[in-house]
């Protein structure tokens, strides 16, 4: 391990001395992707797992606004910004997976890993040194209105993923299409609100 590193050293530094620019981009997107993708093997979890902690009877409880029904590829759904469908067997039993329960798990998922997320990013990512609390209240910020944009956007199509494809699957693609879309708008977000070197 330690001949490796002396390796990369012999690499990266005098690469660093003749790109610093490059060099400092390379460095803030390769740490951001490896923590991105860490905070989103924990979201899949939480969204996995937590709506059979809560039960039938909250993803059996609609919770959607605004609703406007929607018919895509023979599935008819309603959507919304905001709430999942109530998700529902060939006999019409309720499911997990959809409702109040999928949606406090989402919003629950996603809100502590951007908990773990923030102090790695604006720490190691950026190494920002500017004022915690204003960062913190942007990030917060940002964090509701990307959710927003994800939330719409998957209202679209996790209906009709949720009757073709295998649960497992359908959490896989709500992780990955919505940690994708979220991280490549963070990053910029956080170039934003992470100036480095700031005191």
């Amino acid at each position: 391990m330690a001949g490796l590193l002396k390796w990369w050293g012999s690499i990266w530094g005098p690469f660093e001395e003749k790109h610093p620019a490059l060099a400092k981009w390379i460095y803030q997107i390769f740490y951001f992707f490896v923590f991105s993708m860490g905070v989103t093997i924990f979201q899949y979890l939480v969204f996995t797992f937590m709506p059979g902690m809560l039960g039938l009877e909250l993803a059996g409880t609609e919770f959607m606004w605004p609703q406007k029904e929607l018919s895509l590829f023979g599935v008819d759904f309603t959507w919304s910004l905001l709430g999942y469908n109530v998700l529902r067997d060939a006999a019409g039993q309720v499911m997990i997976g959809g409702g109040l329960g999928y949606f406090i798990s989402y919003e629950v998922g996603s809100f502590l890993a951007q908990c773990i997320n923030f102090p790695l990013q604006r720490n190691i990512t950026f190494k920002s040194h500017g004022n915690p609390i204003y960062q913190a209240l942007w990030y917060f910020i940002a964090w509701v209105v990307i959710s927003l944009i994800c939330n719409g956007f998957n209202n679209l199509w996790m209906p009709i993923a949720s009757v073709y494809v295998a649960p497992a699957i359908y959490n896989i693609l709500v992780t990955f299409i919505t940690g994708g879309v979220s991280m490549v708008i963070f990053f910029f977000v956080f170039k934003i609100i992470f100036p480095e070197g700031e005191k």
